[in-house]
């Protein structure tokens, strides 16, 4: 039942994850990409008059891991180009329907690889409550969808809609523990396992009413006191509480693995306060390794991370991020190797597909 404020209007009830939420941040969207700002400057000459081999990702500007990745192509010669989401609205671009080339700027490219990051409908910026901010999303979303499902290019994790509830199904199918799990508009009522609980978000981390404006919508105990009978106006994934050794993140780049171990006092300490966390590199036992490749086969992902808490003897799984952000986690534990294995990923698939494609 809806509180009554003192006008004597209905005041909608806070959901719980958006309560004491103080993660705010900012999308900046000036474009640092090296390549993108090289061609516009003219400090690159135009090849000959045929289709340019190409990288194509899709993403939005502040996403950093896409601008270093530009970079280590450069030095390749590789060329990459990008659509950011919230950078788009004034983009010249033909894609043509018969063909696998499209037109960006002057140039003519033929795309090779294609990767969708980041490249969210919440960050075009318009206003989607009016009919041309509803035109714009939708114009996008088909074209899109179209871009990263092509079948005459080939694609980094292809996968899409990979949702969390389908993540815990096949984790367990793959023998991997996972948190007693309900998915509820009554998380007060809901104590999977009986006791302590988290409540979680069932879609994305980050919720972006605004283009540009991000919050948090990140794991909280939860508080039955406080949530008693109440109904959320959606549902929540409410998960058995875990007293785990520690986290473990796990980034796997085609087969490789490479791990750290995530020291947090807070499921939500990683955003919040993240000086506060501590991460070092460990090594992923054989058996663990063995389960996340067949389920990194399984869901068609080149490039994921895996989150894992330590419990006793064993390793529960929690989720896969598809559009996993690795810089921070490399900055923290003094390293490169998540972004060298990504980069020589991305040139192996690219020339192997520019060999197959005869390009």
């Amino acid at each position: 039942m809806a509180a009554v404020g003192s006008a004597g209007s209905a005041v909608e009830p806070v959901p719980l994850l958006l309560q004491g939420q103080d993660y705010a941040y900012r999308s900046a969207t000036t474009g640092l990409d090296f390549q993108e700002r090289m061609f516009a400057a003219d400090l690159v000459a135009d090849a000959p008059g045929d289709p340019v081999p190409c990288v194509l990702v899709l993403a939005r500007a502040a996403d950093m891991e896409m601008n270093a990745l530009s970079l280590a192509l450069a030095e390749h010669d590789v060329r990459m180009v990008r659509i950011d989401a919230d950078r788009c609205l004034d983009l010249a671009l033909t894609v043509y329907h018969d063909a696998p080339l499209l037109e960006l700027g002057r140039w003519l490219l033929r795309p090779i690889l294609v990767w969708e990051r980041h490249f969210d409908l919440t960050a075009l910026p318009v206003d989607p409550t009016t009919a041309h901010g509803a035109y714009v999303r939708e114009q996008w979303a088909a074209v899109s969808g179209w871009l990263t499902s092509r079948a005459d290019w080939e694609h980094i994790n292809p996968t899409r809609g990979l949702d969390r509830m389908t993540q815990l199904r096949d984790a367990r199918a793959f023998g991997l523990p996972v948190p007693r799990s309900v998915v509820t508009t009554m998380p007060g009522r809901s104590r999977p396992g009986g006791g302590r609980c988290v409540v979680k978000t069932a879609g994305r981390h980050l919720l972006e009413p605004r283009p540009g404006a991000l919050r948090g919508l990140f794991p909280r105990p939860l508080d039955v006191r406080r949530s008693g009978a109440g109904r959320e106006p959606a549902p929540v994934l409410v998960q058995e509480h875990l007293d785990a050794e520690h986290e473990l993140r796990v980034f796997a780049v085609d087969d490789r693995l490479i791990a750290y171990r995530v020291r947090k006092l807070d499921p939500a300490q990683l955003w919040v306060d993240p000086e506060a966390v501590t991460v070092e590199p460990v090594e992923v036992p054989d058996a663990l390794a063995a389960k996340l490749r067949a389920l990194r086969r399984h869901w068609r992902l080149h490039v994921a991370a895996f989150d894992l808490l330590r419990v006793a003897d064993d390793w529960y799984f929690l989720e896969v991020n598809v559009n996993c952000d690795w810089r921070w986690f490399e900055e923290r534990a003094g390293g490169t190797e998540v972004s060298d294995a990504v980069h020589r990923s991305v040139r192996e698939r690219f020339a192997a597909a520019t060999a197959t494609t005869g390009w």
